[in-house]
């Protein structure tokens, strides 16, 4: 599809796993595509642990054994797995490669969804996207405002803002005690605001990106991240988010980003994330045409 994307080594699914359904190449009569952000370098720039270039690989390895293709009650989206990003030789190039995938995604008529990876490539995918519609706002789940003036993961949506015209940021699982000041002051002076609705109440109108740190998740449940969160959310509250994100057609575009099996246990982090993306999945399929 194009030439950045570099196509996923999958392991073997039974012709009973979802993932027997998405790793194709071809994008068909597909809605929805699946792109890997193998890349961790702005995780590493801010002082972060890596591994998560390593997230799509264990992604897919979870996936190949966990989802059922025919899930009692759920109509699955057409998916379809378009492989890798291939990072650059610099953060600059990697983000313009996302973004230039994700442009010939969007071509296509295809819904993306990104894994990752370092979050600063939240930026790069959803960059993509608000070259070719306005996006005015964002919400996301993250233990961590992301907001740094400095390149690096946690700058991913204060680029949004100061590069794409996001006009309001809606976070949500913020821990109160890993953010700065500085970081919370610009944050609501550029129209950012804390926990302001739940899963099951309506969202910010216009067209929206969302977007999932794994971080946002309690640590006793999620190890397998760059910053582990001691006081996170259930895993249940995740699935809750994940779902009304895909259920609700203002939603543009979506990531589950941070996944880092380096630092995983029994991959269970991998596994959240495919069930966060299972989620997401089943409420995409209730949106109206």
């Amino acid at each position: 599809m194009h030439e950045y994307l570099v196509p996923a080594s999958h392991p073997v699914a039974a012709s009973s796993r979802l993932a027997s359904r998405l790793w194709s190449t071809e994008p068909g009569s597909a809605h929805v595509a699946l792109i890997g952000l193998p890349d961790d370098r702005g995780v590493e720039m801010n002082g972060g642990r890596v591994g998560a270039r390593d997230g799509p690989a264990a992604f897919r390895a979870a996936l190949a054994r966990y989802g059922a293709a025919e899930a009692n009650g759920v109509s699955w989206p057409r998916v379809c797995d378009l492989g890798d990003v291939s990072p650059g030789a610099t953060l600059r190039e990697t983000h313009d490669r996302v973004t230039a995938a994700v442009s010939a995604v969007l071509e296509r008529g295809l819904f993306p969804i990104g894994i990752g990876g370092g979050h600063d490539l939240t930026y790069a995918l959803v960059r993509g996207v608000a070259r070719r519609e306005r996006l005015d706002a964002g919400v996301y789940f993250d233990a961590h405002l992301d907001v740094r003036a400095e390149e690096g993961s946690g700058m991913p949506f204060r680029r949004l803002v100061e590069d794409c015209g996001v006009q309001a940021l809606h976070v949500h699982g913020l821990d109160p005690f890993a953010n700065t000041s500085e970081h919370m002051r610009w944050f609501e002076e550029h129209g950012g605001v804390v926990e302001d609705f739940g899963p099951d109440e309506a969202w910010p109108g216009g067209a929206l990106f969302a977007s999932f740190d794994l971080d946002v998740i309690d640590q006793a449940f999620a190890p397998g991240v760059s910053a582990g969160n001691p006081c996170g959310w259930a895993p249940s509250t995740g699935e809750r988010w994940a779902r009304s994100a895909g259920a609700c057609s203002q939603v543009r575009c979506f990531d589950i980003m941070e996944l880092n099996p380096t630092h995983d246990q029994g991959g269970r982090t991998a596994r959240l994330a495919v069930r966060l993306l299972l989620a997401f999945l089943s409420g995409f399929a209730e949106r109206t045409p």
